[in-house]
């Protein structure tokens, strides 16, 4: 059986990631949350770290030249675009909606909760998910190649 390292390797530092985000959230707001486990946005961009974790493992494990490198390369750069314009945007839209609902008086406000705000990326988190991803991805491919016998 052909172990996945790519996709090992990109799950754990995904992981890893949005561990990183419970402890420096927690902190920040000086109480432990693990809210922070399963959020979108933050610092670091874990969606930014996991396609360029798969990506590094993929070029460690098939080479650069691999369709399979190529597809992982573009998927990310998409995934990448989007956690930062996309999403960013809509982080922008929600913080705008629930200060405009928070600005009327209680009894005209929406009957719904307010909207998150942590949901797209700025340039210096998906900056620190690129290293995270790279050096985590590459770790984790080179340590698995090592560790397990039969894997080329």
């Amino acid at each position: 059986m052909k172990l996945p390292i790519a996709l090992i390797a990109a799950v754990v530092t995904q992981t890893l990631c949005q561990l990183f985000k419970v402890a420096l959230y927690s902190i920040r707001d000086r109480r432990v949350s693990f809210k922070y486990f399963l959020s979108s946005g933050g610092m670091p961009s874990s969606h930014s770290a996991f396609v360029t974790a798969l990506c590094v493992a993929l070029a460690i494990h098939n080479g650069i030249a691999s369709d399979a490198f190529a597809v992982a390369a573009v998927f990310g750069f998409i995934v990448i675009h989007d956690a930062y314009r996309l999403r960013g945007t809509v982080e922008k839209q929600s913080k705008a909606l629930n200060l405009l609902a928070e600005s009327r008086p209680p009894e005209a406000r929406p009957k719904i909760e307010q909207l998150p705000e942590m949901i797209g990326h700025t340039l210096p988190e998906i900056a620190a998910g690129l290293g995270a991803g790279g050096l985590l991805g590459g770790a984790f491919a080179l340590l698995l190649q090592r560790l397990v016998p039969g894997v080329a």
